[in-house]
Order: C-alpha cells, then sequence, then structure tokens
C-alpha cells in the first residue's frame, strides 16, 4: 500500500475507542502514536485515565504516556512543545504520525497554533496565591467568572491552578484567557487529516456506563487510596480529574460507594457532551459510524482513504 506523508488524528468523545483504533491503523501504516490526553501523561494514574494497557504498548510506540510526575505542572502550551518533538524525531525515521485522544484543547492546538500567551508573573501569582489561602478558592473562581466567564463555564470544579492561570493572564494582558483558545474559525493544515468515531448517544453512554464499572473492578480506588498513601496531596491539579476526584471523596468518607459511582459515571457523560460539542465547530472531521464496525475495519477504512490522498 503507498502511503503518504500526512499526519493523522483520530479525535472522538471519551470511551468511544480511539486507542484501539489507532493501534490497529499504526500497525498497518508504520505509524506511532502520541497521545492528546491531558491526564494519560501523568505517572501512576493509569485506570482512571484509560491509559494503553501493556499489550497495546508493546504493539506500537505510544509518546505523552507517564512522562510526568503528579505534581508536575502541565499545559496545553507545554503538551504542544512536547509534541512538536515527538513529531520531528517520528518523521525523521521515515514513520508516520497519528494523533489519538479526546482533549478538545490539545486538539486544536495541534490543528491551529494558539495566540501567544504570556509567561507566568511571579507577584501575580504569589499575591493570587496568597488570595487563595486566605479568602479561598471560591473568592478567586468569582473574580475569574466576572472577567472570564467562558472560561469559567467550561471549567469541571475548583481546579486553583487553573483558575490562578487565567486570573494572571487577565492581570497582565487585560485580556480573558479564553480569548487566546479560541474555538471558532478554525483552519486545518492540508497534511493533517483528522477521523471522528461516532456513536449514537444512547450507546456511547452505555459504554461510558461500562467503563467505569470496569475500571472500578479494575482497582481504580485501590490505585487512587496507593497514591495518597504514598503522600502525594489529593488537590494536586493531576488528580482533579473524574474518577479520582470522586474515589479521594469516597476514601475521606464525604461519599457513599454508589453516590461515588453515580458521580464519576455522570461527571463523564456530561465530559463527553462538551467534547462533542467542542468538536461540532470542526466541518473538516471525517466521522466515522463506530457502531457499525469494529476497531479493525475502522483502522483499514482510514488506511484507505490515506492511501487515495
Amino acid at each position: 500500500m503507498t502511503q503518504t506523508s500526512d499526519r493523522v488524528m483520530i479525535i472522538g468523545p471519551t470511551a468511544s475507542g480511539k486507542t484501539d483504533v489507532a493501534v490497529r491503523l499504526a500497525r498497518m501504516i508504520d505509524g506511532e502514536i502520541i497521545s492528546v490526553d491531558s491526564r494519560q501523561c501523568y505517572r501512576l494514574i493509569d485506570i482512571g485515565t484509560a491509559k494503553p494497557d501493556a499489550d497495546q504498548l508493546q504493539q506500537v510506540p505510544h509518546h505523552n504516556i507517564s512522562v510526568l510526575d503528579l505534581e508536575e505542572s502541565d499545559t496545553a502550551t507545554a503538551f504542544l512543545e512536547r509534541a512538536t518533538e515527538w513529531e520531528r524525531d517520528i518523521t525523521g525515521r521515515g514513520r508516520r504520525v497519528i494523533y489519538a485522544g479526546g482533549s478538545t484543547l490539545h486538539l486544536q492546538g495541534l490543528i491551529q497554533p494558539f495566540d501567544p500567551v504570556p509567561g507566568p508573573d511571579p507577584e501575580n501569582l504569589e499575591h493570587l496565591q496568597q488570595v487563595a489561602e486566605s479568602e479561598g478558592v471560591g473568592t478567586l473562581f468569582e473574580k475569574l467568572e466576572a472577567v472570564d466567564p467562558e472560561y469559567a463555564r467550561r471549567m469541571n470544579g475548583l481546579n486553583r491552578n487553573r483558575i490562578i492561570r487565567a486570573l494572571d493572564v487577565w492581570m497582565q494582558t487585560e485580556r480573558p484567557f479564553s480569548s487566546f483558545h479560541r474555538q471558532t474559525h478554525v483552519t486545518k493544515p492540508d497534511d493533517l487529516q483528522v477521523f471522528g468515531l461516532r456513536w449514537p448517544r444512547k450507546m456511547l453512554y452505555d459504554r461510558i456506563n461500562r467503563r467505569v464499572d470496569q475500571m472500578i473492578g479494575q482497582g481504580l480506588l485501590e490505585e487512587t487510596r496507593s497514591i495518597i498513601d504514598s503522600g502525594y496531596s489529593p488537590r494536586l491539579q493531576s488528580l482533579q480529574t473524574v474518577g479520582y476526584r470522586d474515589a479521594i471523596d469516597y476514601l475521606d468518607g464525604t461519599v457513599t460507594f454508589d453516590e461515588m459511582v453515580r458521580s464519576i459515571k455522570t461527571h463523564t457523560r456530561r465530559y463527553a457532551k462538551r467534547q462533542l460539542t467542542w468538536f461540532r465547530r470542526w466541518p473538516f472531521v471525517r466521522w466515522l459510524p463506530a457502531d457499525g464496525a469494529d476497531s479493525e475495519e475502522l483502522a483499514r477504512i482510514i488506511a484507505a482513504d490515506l492511501n487515495k490522498r
């Protein structure tokens, strides 16, 4: 099969089967996978982030998997810097780049570079940290709602680091942080082909519910307990993630087991809905009905499409 030099991107909501399709496609087109996931990059949080399993990692080289410690902060911009280096290395060895994931801001940065965002201002950060300590993160969030309601709406929970970073940028530029990451008028590069996995909503939600049950069965609670027992703060940015945040609440005794399960499923479904809303703004995605084909068939469809170009 004749190959093109196009980069490939496989997107879709959480639990849509992106990893399995990407692994099968990589084997067909001699590719390597860069995970576009804002949490799979962290070590130790494996089950709740649905990282590729050992067999998948052995079949195909993966990048952006378990490269950061839980205490390290990460941003979409930092991810793009890593991805650029990996892409250069992969193509330099004559292999194909396959991006696979559902972190919308990271994906958008790969498609169209962000506006330059100013670096952190130490004085602003010190002031904002003092406010957080003395008055609480809720006070900062109220300020964020006033100056950048769009970014505040997109936030899932009171993420202290993200709130402080957004306010720091606003203090420096008098521009909302969200204005640097606009979702409109995104233009796809000619050398990037984007494929999406589409499921009927009821089937997708059923897949999400089953995945949550599977994660708990695989040891999500035990994994979370091990992380906390190792001395990591439950307030870390990396642990403010659906699944781990709920597991921490259960281990603290603030919710029951059934409440924890319901919360994870509900928040994951809401996350999938937000992903789909974002993706609908991209007219260049070739959507593939995933309910009518298995992962192998979907990968072959993508490979055949690439071969036509």
